[in-house]
C-alpha cells in the first residue's frame, strides 16, 4: 500500500489540524452576537483580501461596507476593527476598562514574555505602568531640565547638519540617534555621541524589527507560530535582534547595580533597582527580567514615533515651502534667535497647527497596538467575549471625514479658526485614548515642538535638485517616510 513520504504525512496532519482548529473557533465565535465582517476561507480566513503591506488600508474599505464596527477573521485569529472618531473614542475612554487588556501576539510573547510594559498584561502591565509614569516625572518629564537637556541635543544635531554644508544627505539615522539620546538620558543618565558604534548598532536593531514587524513573513508566524517556528525567516531575525538589544541592556544595569547609591539615583534604571532593594513584595514585579523589557520599550517607543513625526515634518516643508516660510516668520516673530521653550507654544498658533497637521497626516500607528477585552462586553449591541482581539484603527480616526475637512491632504487649517487661532480638534488622538494611552506623550509633545522649531530656526529644507518627493509611507509596525535624501541650507 502507497502510504506516500514522511514529509507529505507531516504537512497532512498539519493541515488537517488547522483546518479543525479553524471550524472550532468560528464555530465558538458563532456564539452570540459579534460583529458583521467579510465570509472566511478555512485555514487562511480573510487574507485573501488583505493589503499584507498595509493592512490598515483594507480595514478602511471594510468600513465602508460593514460600518464602523466589523470583525475579521487573518488565519483562526478573529478579530473585531474599530472605525471612526467617535466608536473609538467610546471603546477606549468610555468604556477604558472593558478594552484595557492586549491580545496575545506570539512574535511579541516570544520577546517580551509579557513583561515590561507595552504587551504586558494585567496587574504586571498596571505595576509597570504606574512605576514608568513615576519614574519620567521624576527624571524630568515636563520639566525645565529636561527641556535644556531636548535644547542641548538640538545643537548636537544641528551642528551635525551643518557638516552637510547644505548638500543632500540622509537624515534618518541621526533623527534617530538625536530623539533616542533624549530618553536614553532618562534611562540611563548619559548621552551617546552620533558616531558611537555601539549605539549605532542599537538603533539599526531596533529599527530593523520596526520594519520587520510589518512584514508578511511575522504576519504569517503570529497566524501559525507551531508551523512558521521551524521555518527560516523575518520572525527569526526579529528575534536574533531583540536577543541582542536585551544582552546590551541587561550588562548596563548589571553596570548601575554594582554603584548604585539609594540616595542619589540618577535615571529610570536607578529607580527601579532600589525598588527591588525595597520590599519583599515588589520582587513579583520588580525583577530583571521586567527591567530588560521596560527599558528596551521604552528605548523603542521613545525613538521611533517621535523620530519619524520630525522626518515627516520636514519632509512635508520641503514638499510644501510656503508652509515652511510662514513657520519660519512665525519663529522670527516670537522667538527671533533666542532659544526656543515650550512657553513659546502658546503664542505660535500656526507653528502648533503645523505640528498637530504633521502629526495627523504622518499617522505613524496606523493599525494602532492592538487591545483586548478585558471582560465580556457588550458593545454597540455586539457581544465581545473575554479575550476578543480588537483593533482601534488610528488611521480611521486621523483620517475620518466628519472631523477633517480635507483628511487625504496636508492642510494645518485643520487646527485654525478664520482668524488664524489654534483650535483643538477632538479627533486628533495621535498617541491613542484610554488607559492604554503612550504613556510618554508628555515628552514627545516637548521634544516635537523644539526639535522642529530649532530646525527650521537654523534651516531651511530643500529637495535636492531633480529628486521628486514621495509621500507615500513605507511599510512596517509604523509608517516612516520612504528613503529620501534632504538638503537643509543654513539660515545663520
Amino acid at each position: 500500500m502507497f502510504l506516500g513520504d514522511p514529509v507529505t504525512i507531516l504537512l497532512a496532519v498539519v493541515l488537517c489540524l488547522m483546518v479543525i482548529n479553524t471550524l472550532y473557533r468560528q464555530k465558538k465565535d458563532n456564539i452570540g452576537n459579534f460583529p458583521p465582517g467579510p465570509k472566511p476561507l478555512p485555514v487562511i480566513g480573510n487574507i485573501h483580501i488583505l493589503n499584507l503591506k498595509r493592512p490598515y488600508l483594507t480595514f478602511l474599505e471594510l468600513w465602508k461596507k460593514y460600518g464602523s464596527i466589523f470583525s475579521v477573521q487573518i488565519g483562526s485569529q478573529k478579530m473585531v476593527v474599530l472605525c471612526g472618531y467617535d466608536i473609538v473614542k467610546d471603546a477606549l475612554v468610555n468604556h477604558t476598562e472593558e478594552f484595557s487588556e492586549r491580545p496575545e501576539i506570539p512574535i511579541f510573547h516570544d520577546i517580551t514574555k509579557g513583561y515590561g510594559i507595552i504587551f504586558s498584561h494585567g496587574e504586571n502591565w498596571k505595576a509597570m505602568r504606574k512605576f514608568t509614569l513615576s519614574a519620567l516625572r521624576d527624571f524630568g518629564e515636563g520639566k525645565k531640565s529636561i527641556e535644556d537637556k531636548i535644547n542641548e541635543e538640538c545643537d548636537y544635531l544641528a551642528k551635525k547638519i551643518k557638516l552637510y554644508q547644505g548638500k543632500a544627505f540622509d537624515n534618518s539615522m541621526i533623527m534617530n540617534a538625536a530623539v533616542a539620546n533624549i530618553i536614553v538620558s532618562k534611562l540611563l543618565g548619559h548621552r551617546f555621541d552620533y558616531e558611537d558604534p555601539t549605539f549605532l548598532k542599537l538603533l539599526s536593531l531596533f529599527d530593523a524589527n520596526f520594519r520587520l514587524m510589518g512584514s508578511p513573513m511575522v504576519m504569517l508566524y503570529n497566524l501559525y507560530p507551531s508551523v512558521m517556528r521551524w521555518l527560516p525567516g523575518s520572525h527569526k531575525t526579529v528575534g536574533k535582534n531583540s536577543a541582542e538589544t536585551q544582552s546590551f541592556i541587561r550588562k548596563t544595569f548589571r553596570k548601575h547595580r554594582d554603584k548604585l547609591d539609594v540616595n542619589d539615583q540618577r535615571n529610570l534604571i536607578d529607580a527601579f533597582l532600589v525598588k527591588q532593594q525595597e520590599k519583599k513584595e515588589n520582587a513579583q514585579y520588580f525583577h530583571d527580567d521586567n527591567l530588560t523589557t521596560l527599558v528596551s520599550n521604552l528605548f523603542a517607543a521613545g525613538m521611533e514615533t517621535t523620530s519619524n513625526t520630525l522626518r515627516w515634518g520636514l519632509l512635508l516643508m520641503m514638499k510644501y515651502p510656503e508652509i515652511q516660510k510662514n513657520v519660519q516668520n512665525e519663529i522670527e516673530k516670537v522667538i527671533g534667535w533666542s532659544k526656543p521653550q515650550t512657553e513659546h507654544r502658546k503664542s505660535m498658533p500656526y507653528t502648533d497647527a503645523v505640528l498637530h497637521e504633521i502629526q495627523r497626516f504622518a499617522n505613524i500607528v496606523p493599525m494602532n497596538l492592538p487591545h483586548a477585552t478585558a471582560q465580556d462586553v457588550t458593545f454597540k449591541g455586539y457581544f465581545l467575549p473575554k479575550g476578543t482581539y480588537v483593533i482601534p484603527l488610528l488611521t480611521s480616526v486621523l483620517y475620518d471625514k466628519s472631523h477633517f475637512e480635507k483628511p487625504n491632504e496636508f492642510y494645518p487649517q485643520h487646527f485654525l479658526d478664520s482668524e488664524g487661532n489654534f483650535v483643538r480638534n477632538e479627533a486628533f488622538l495621535p498617541f491613542s485614548a484610554g488607559k492604554r494611552i503612550c504613556a510618554g506623550k508628555t515628552l514627545a509633545k516637548m521634544e516635537l515642538f523644539l526639535f522642529f522649531t530649532n530646525l527650521l530656526q537654523n534651516f531651511t529644507f530643500q529637495a535636492p535638485p531633480g529628486e521628486e518627493l514621495d509621500l507615500t509611507p513605507a511599510t512596517g509596525f509604523t509608517t516612516p517616510p520612504l528613503p529620501h535624501n534632504i538638503c537643509a541650507l543654513p539660515r545663520t
